[in-house]
């Protein structure tokens, strides 16, 4: 459980953060996206570093339980499989991501939902 501490420390507020300036600035973080979207080598980097995150996380806590800790296994196996995509099919990622940036309600269901996960993740690994 203390690493399931540790990384509910760590991504909680780093969600609880990136969610809540989304909300605030939705226009901002569309043009970081058309930015993103239109660069081959951020795709790249993004997926070596996503892949990363994903198999540090899922090596130290592969826990499949019926508790909160699983939402930090299921995020690794997410960032994981994001990260192997953004390598292998950028191509696809790019009409993905250039098609979810011409929809505006995609910001803020999800951004919301980062947002509350973050503040879930943040109150188990420093409150609970």
């Amino acid at each position: 459980m203390d690493t399931s501490i540790f990384l509910a420390k760590l991504i909680g507020p780093v969600f609880l953060i990136m969610g809540i300036a989304v909300l605030i600035n939705p226009k901002r973080f569309r043009q970081i996206g058309i930015e993103f979207v239109s660069s081959e080598a951020l795709i790249f980097l993004s997926g070596m570093m996503t892949l990363t995150v994903g198999l540090a996380i899922v090596d130290v806590h592969n826990l499949w339980i019926a508790e909160w800790p699983v939402i930090l296994t299921v995020f690794g196996w997410l960032a994981i499989v994001a990260g192997v995509l953004r390598i292998v099919a950028s191509s696809e990622i790019k009409a993905i991501g250039r098609w979810m940036l011409g929809k505006t309600a995609y910001f803020a269901l999800p951004a919301a939902t980062m947002a509350a996960l973050g503040a879930f993740l943040s109150y188990q690994g420093y409150l609970a």
